[in-house]
């Protein structure tokens, strides 16, 4: 039987992965084609992209639960910082609107569920109301 820790056994985790592995691979694929400066871009990517990564398993092993809000909150801080980074690469014409949707659309649902996490430990007993809906281009 193959050990886990806790983080990996969540689902906003593993697409998280999916969005680092995703994100690596437009980051190669400008660096190549891109005669434009996309270095700073490239490397905020790189290091939010993780964040949201490494904040989540964080959150995820505190043991107080307004400690896992924080981490999880600032996970989802890191996830947004991604998608203006997708947003940069665009205006610096180093890629195409279109070649940035489906790392958007993973960047909506980590989001998402970023979102529920904080709520759920930030929360505890308390009533709230909903927040706004992400959406990405045609959905």
């Amino acid at each position: 039987m193959k050990a886990q820790f806790d983080h990996e056994k969540l689902d906003v985790y593993q697409l998280e992965l999916d969005f680092v592995t995703w994100a690596t691979d437009l980051m190669a694929e400008v660096k190549k084609v891109s005669s434009v400066s996309v270095r700073e871009p490239c490397d905020h990517l790189d290091r939010a992209s993780l964040s949201i990564l490494f904040n989540t398993a964080e959150g995820n092993g505190k043991r107080q639960m307004r400690g896992r809000a924080k981490f999880f909150d600032d996970a989802r801080g890191s996830a947004t910082e991604c998608a203006a980074c997708l947003d940069a690469l665009v205006a610096k014409k180093a890629c195409q609107k279109d070649r940035v949707t489906e790392g958007k659309g993973l960047l909506v649902r980590i989001v998402s569920m970023l979102t529920k996490l904080v709520e759920r430990f930030n929360n505890m007993g308390q009533v709230r109301e909903d927040g706004p809906a992400y959406i990405v281009d045609g959905e």
